[in-house]
């Protein structure tokens, strides 16, 4: 019986090296993979980079995706994070019209009612960060745009393994590495 589409969050951990990015995108763009979400950052170690990416389907389709990242040589690790208790955040930055006054009022109220910050503030429109899970950025942009977004960007999914859980990723890169 196969196994229902879902979203799978893996990380990949790679040699901080030009051009890693561009190589393991085009290589599952040219594969028709689609990548719902990808950040990239430095980690606790300069040399390496962590990819996190968010990707949809059937268990065929994270082997498949896995697998195809595995064999690039600037990978050095990947990770099913999805499969184990993790956390995940994505971040959020909005401009919102706001002028003085009720409304204003409306979007301070909004913006601590889902613990954001308020990080810019102009004569007309409000500068508003939010960071949390995926469905919690996705309701606060539902809930302000009848104010009026005028501005919006959201950063990757990142995701990293609790510390509880039996391995974690550090320790199985080191694995890999040694």
């Amino acid at each position: 019986m196969p196994s229902p589409t879902q979203r799978h969050v893996l990380s990949a951990l790679v040699q901080n090296v030009p051009g890693v990015l561009a190589h393991i995108s085009g290589m599952l763009a040219s594969r028709g993979f689609n990548i719902d979400s990808l950040a990239v950052g430095e980690t606790e170690n300069k040399t390496l980079s962590r990819m996190t990416f968010v990707v949809v389907g059937d268990d065929r389709v994270l082997e498949q995706v896995r697998k195809q990242l595995e064999k690039i040589v600037t990978v050095v690790r990947v990770i099913d994070v999805s499969s184990r208790d993790f956390v995940e955040r994505d971040l959020l930055l909005l401009k919102v019209q706001a002028p003085s006054g009720p409304k204003r009022a409306e979007i301070r109220e909004l913006v601590d009612i889902f613990r954001g910050r308020i990080v810019d503030v102009g004569p007309e429109e409000l500068m508003i960060e939010i960071s949390g899970r995926e469905n919690k950025v996705q309701a606060f942009i539902e809930r302000v745009r009848p104010y009026g977004i005028t501005e919006l960007v959201r950063t990757g999914r990142v995701a990293m393994v609790r510390s509880d859980s039996d391995v974690s990723i550090a320790d199985e890169a080191a694995k890999a590495a040694g």
